[in-house]
């Protein structure tokens, strides 16, 4: 069956152009994602959800959040449903020079900016296509506890890729996380998802931000998913640090703290592999 006929359709429905060819892209972890060439030169991307519950409107709703909110590049949305969503195409690859890290550090700094009155988000967002409650809380260390940690290793659990011996640890951890961890105040805008591949940059500039997961949130769990996959180096950090000083602790302590939860993300997506990782946090840790 000639999948792309039914979505050659849709494209020229919502472009009011028939595209001139349809090519696949790699990455995006929900659905199949299309580069959209059209014959006046015009590029887009096109995610599409055959699922039978497609969620690709929380990603429009990440995207639009963001270009309605804040400075951040990301690609706008043209057509946002939970089964298609067509976006605009970013030039640009995911190699960064020096100054296109420090260019990501003022753009990611300049984020952080934005603050809230509450920990979460108005709507439950995703990571890697996995749901990430929301709910608002005035109290970060609750929001991180319950929506983060215990929210993911359950779901860890009950998928059957996280031991339940390493559950036990992460509660008894998560009962204990005051010791570690403050209120820090106000609430910020994080982007929730910044890995290599979900940022392009273009010689020193970065062009965009893609694959949202956003709340509001204390900025350093960013900083900390950030070291976890080698996003960034040391030009990065030197950059953040002189716009928006880190705290003493986040290197000693808070950043494993944080990195916890995308590990549970990924022991979740992809198994076994990850474990090892969350169980040396957790001996760290003394649980």
């Amino acid at each position: 069956m000639n999948t792309k006929a039914p979505l050659r359709q849709q494209l020229c429905d919502i472009l009011g152009a028939e595209p001139a060819a349809i090519g696949p892209l790699s990455g995006g972890c929900v659905g199949e994602v299309y580069r959209i060439d059209m014959k006046d030169g015009r590029r887009f991307v096109a995610k599409v959800d055959h699922s039978a519950h497609p969620i690709l409107g929380r990603e429009a709703y990440m995207l639009t959040y963001l270009a309605t909110r804040s400075r951040l590049p990301v690609p706008a949305v043209i057509h946002g449903s939970d089964s298609l969503l067509v976006m605009e195409y970013l030039p640009g690859a995911s190699r960064f020079s020096p100054a296109a890290e420090a260019h990501a550090a003022t753009l990611l700094a300049d984020l952080h900016s934005i603050r809230a009155p509450q920990y979460g988000l108005e709507e439950d967002t995703l990571i890697g296509g996995l749901h990430q409650p929301n709910d608002r809380t005035d109290s970060w260390l609750e929001f991180f506890r319950d929506r983060r940690l215990l929210f993911m290793g359950r779901m860890a659990l009950d998928a059957g890729r996280l031991p339940a011996r390493i559950y036990d640890r992460l509660e008894r951890l998560a009962a204990r996380l005051d010791r570690w961890l403050t209120d820090p105040a106000p609430p910020s805008l994080i982007h929730g998802d910044v890995w290599t591949t979900n940022v392009l940059a273009h010689g020193d500039k970065i062009t965009g931000f893609l694959d949202p997961a956003l709340y509001y949130a204390d900025p350093e769990i960013e900083l900390a998913f950030i070291t976890l996959f080698h996003t960034f180096g040391s030009t990065f950090f030197a950059r953040y640090a002189e716009l928006h000083p880190i705290r003493p602790g986040f290197w000693e302590e808070r950043r494993d703290l944080y990195n916890l939860y995308p590990l549970l993300v990924h022991v979740r997506l992809f198994g076994a592999g990850y474990v090892g990782s969350v169980d040396r946090i957790l001996t760290c840790f003394g649980v």
